[in-house]
Order: C-alpha cells, then sequence, then structure tokens
C-alpha cells in the first residue's frame, strides 16, 4: 500500500503523517514515510548544475547568490528568485521533480523489498504535479480552517502575514488538484483536541483496510 498524506501550509499533515505511522505499527501493518521536502533538497543537489544553468544569469541580474561557498544552492534565494513567477516556478519543477519522482519511487521499492506486508506514506504538499500521484491507493488531505492556519504559520516559521496569504494563495486549489487525480480522497479536519484526532486517524485506517480486503 501507498498513500499520500498531503494538505495546505499549518495544517499538520507532519503531525498526521507521523500518527499513522505510529497506529499502523501497532496494528501489525507497518507504514514508513518519506518527506517530499527531504527529497526535493537532494534533489536541489543533484541537479545543482542544471539550476545554475538556468537561473544564474536572471540571479546575477537581480544580485542574488544562488550557491554557497561550497557550491551548493541557497534554496531560499532560489525560492525568492522564482517565488510568485508561475513561468520561472514550471522552469524549476521541469529540472527537479524527475529527480524527486526517482528518489520517491526508489524508497518505495525498497520499502516493498524489506517489508512486503507493510506500505509507504509518501509525505508531499505538491505530488499532485507529478505522475507519480495517480499510483497512489489514496490520499488523506489534513486540513484546518484558514484563521487558525494563519496563527500558526506565523508563529511556527516566524515569517510575516503577507508572506505567509501569499503562500496560502499558492495552494488555494490544492484540494481541487488532488480530487481530480481520480484516486479516493479523504479529507480531515485537524480540529480539536489530539485524541479527536487520533480517533478520526483510526477509523480512517479501518475504511481503508476493509477496501482493501
Amino acid at each position: 500500500m501507498v498513500i499520500c498524506v498531503t494538505g495546505p501550509m499549518a495544517a499538520g499533515k507532519n503531525y498526521v503523517c507521523r500518527m499513522i505511522e505510529e497506529l499502523s505499527q501497532s496494528r501489525g501493518i507497518p507504514l514508513v514515510s518519506i518527506d517530499a521536502d527531504v527529497a526535493g533538497h537532494q534533489a536541489v543537489d543533484l541537479c545543482t548544475g542544471e539550476i545554475l544553468a538556468e537561473f544564474g544569469s536572471l540571479a546575477n541580474e537581480k544580485g542574488i547568490s544562488l550557491a554557497d561557498e561550497n557550491g551548493r544552492i541557497i534554496r531560499r534565494n532560489l525560492g525568492s528568485l522564482i517565488f510568485g513567477n508561475a513561468e520561472l516556478v514550471a522552469r524549476q519543477e521541469s529540472i527537479v521533480f524527475p529527480k524527486i519522482t526517482e528518489i520517491i519511487e526508489g524508497f518505495i521499492a525498497g520499502t516493498g523489498n524489506a517489508c512486503p506486508d507493510g506500505g509507504v506514506i509518501v509525505n508531499a504538499t505538491v505530488l499532485h504535479k507529478i505522475p507519480l500521484a495517480k499510483k497512489m491507493d489514496f490520499v488523506v488531505f489534513v486540513d484546518c480552517p484558514v484563521i487558525i492556519r494563519f496563527f500558526r504559520a506565523m508563529k511556527r516559521d516566524g515569517i510575516g502575514a503577507g508572506a505567509v496569504l501569499a503562500r496560502f494563495r499558492s495552494q488555494k486549489n490544492l484540494y481541487k488538484s488532488y480530487r481530480s487525480l481520480g484516486i479516493p480522497v479523504y479529507r480531515l479536519w485537524n480540529l480539536g483536541p489530539d485524541f479527536l484526532l487520533k480517533m478520526k486517524v483510526c477509523r480512517l485506517l479501518n475504511e481503508t483496510a476493509k477496501k482493501k480486503q
């Protein structure tokens, strides 16, 4: 079984991902997770030459340093260069996404060989942008009211209101994007105390286990 846990910024998808891991272990059906953000960092490192070739000139024009003294991409600077420009983002994704796909597929294959009775959780926000998303058995879409996410994001990330709202706008159609994949999507509202969230996750695991039988 391979599932995707996703959701908008500050909805709690990382927390839910860990909860699913723990509950699945206790049920004897181990699910191990791979964080697509970590895979993305690896992909950027592996694609450094291509990224510099694609964006180096533009970065120089804008006075932005794309690489540090060791030649590694400064991801924050790359983000500031392309954020808000759909064409630049698409160019960056065309370089990095194939490598991210390769990394995640390798992890899934390796986990399947090591633990054929278990499965993989792909913890990712924008998995819908790559064909691998359609190979998921189902998607858990973790959501939370905007106002809660807004203050949570400001406190957690230490960024201004404008930056938070800009990121929210970039994810405004995230749920629709996953629904359009044609695979089951379970919307999990992260509201209330932990025990209530745990009950929802248990119910979800029970429901999906029955459908797999």
